[in-house]
């Protein structure tokens, strides 16, 4: 990856997994028909989309046009492109491998673009709280341009922890006048919600120590209704907390949680050992606040006894129980219940 590469955001709220699993983006519009008999040409593209939208506001008519020669025409074959996913609140990165395409058959998203996936189910915690704003744009596909670097540096490191390390100087160089650009768009209530989620996942990353991040799934354990216990820190043989539904904790099932405050991806080798710890009648749950590999979720779904939360399950758990947690907790990523523009 070089740091002229261009990158492309694109959100896609009707396909999800099957642009993954089927190696290609998509986008909407269908009846504007296919794309190659309008051409690299934004007057024509605008007038294309006007007719077969008389009723659209006028703002509305260069945005989408806007929209489709870019998926069209202006991505280019090695273009990178970032696939937020909300079914998974994680990050899919790829690489554009084929030029526009036009599937009649596909009656939903008829426009098409082969892609190599590189790296999917990324964790969003990996990334500053403003480059994560910029791919939240309310655009279908957009470039990415303030926090390309960032997202380049991902793409080049070794490994998830490597880029965490070499990643933060470039983090505190952000200047003011940038993090204002990046949350210039007007807020809807999508956007707020993400936002703060990325806010919480980031807090629970850089505001806790690793042993405070046990005390804090102990917690929230017992916001659910659970009796838990942590075990002594750096001396626990890989089980960081214990918990139990019955008071004296003697009746079946006994979970072992295993909390691993990081955002790097977890594999299966660190699944395999927790599921070795597990006695018959024992349950095992693996807190992280990153995601997990294919190999991983692999063993989450042949063991029954074993559940993977990634750092979007715990930032779910902590916004369904934020009330019940601690006040301790609370101060830590300070929340409040607001009225936002809903426009779904």
């Amino acid at each position: 990856m070089t740091n002229s590469q261009r990158i492309w955001g694109l959100h896609n709220d009707v396909l999800g997994q099957e642009l993954l699993d089927g190696g290609f983006i998509s986008i909407g519009w269908p009846a504007v028909g296919d794309l190659r008999q309008i051409g690299n040409d934004q007057l024509k593209m605008r007038e294309a989309v006007a007719r077969v939208f008389p009723a659209a506001k006028p703002g509305a008519i260069p945005v989408w046009a806007g929209m489709l020669r870019r998926f069209a025409f202006e991505a280019q074959v090695g273009d990178v492109v970032i696939f937020p996913s909300k079914h998974d609140r994680s990050l899919n990165f790829g690489r554009i491998t084929g030029s526009y395409e036009y599937d009649s058959s596909r009656s939903l998203q008829p426009h098409l673009r082969r892609v190599q996936w590189l790296k999917t189910g990324v964790a969003r915690s990996l990334f500053s709280q403003s480059a994560l704003y910029e791919v939240g744009s309310a655009l279908t596909m957009f470039a990415v341009r303030n926090y390309a670097e960032e997202f380049l540096a991902f793409l080049g490191a070794e490994d998830d922890e490597s880029f965490v390390r070499s990643h933060l100087q470039l983090q505190e160089k952000q200047t003011e006048e940038e993090a204002q650009e990046a949350v210039s768009e007007m807020p809807n209530a999508d956007r707020i919600d993400q936002h703060t989620r990325d806010f919480v996942a980031n807090m629970l990353l850089t505001e806790l120590s690793h042993e405070e991040f046990e005390h804090f799934t102990a917690d929230l354990l017992r916001c659910m209704g659970y009796q838990a216990r942590v075990t002594q820190y750096a001396v626990d043989g890989g089980i960081d907390v214990v918990a139990h539904k019955d008071l004296l904790g003697v009746e079946p099932p006994i979970i072992k949680v295993q909390c691993k405050h990081t955002s790097a991806t977890q594999g299966g080798p660190v699944v395999q050992q927790l599921l070795g710890t597990l006695d018959r009648d024992e349950a095992g749950l693996f807190f992280t606040l990153g995601s997990y590999s294919a190999d991983a979720l692999k063993i989450e779904r042949q063991k029954q006894n074993i559940r993977l939360f990634s750092g979007a399950d715990i930032t779910d758990l902590v916004l369904r129980y934020y009330e019940q947690l601690p006040s301790k907790w609370r101060s830590k990523f300070p929340l409040r219940s607001v009225l936002a523009v809903d426009e779904n």
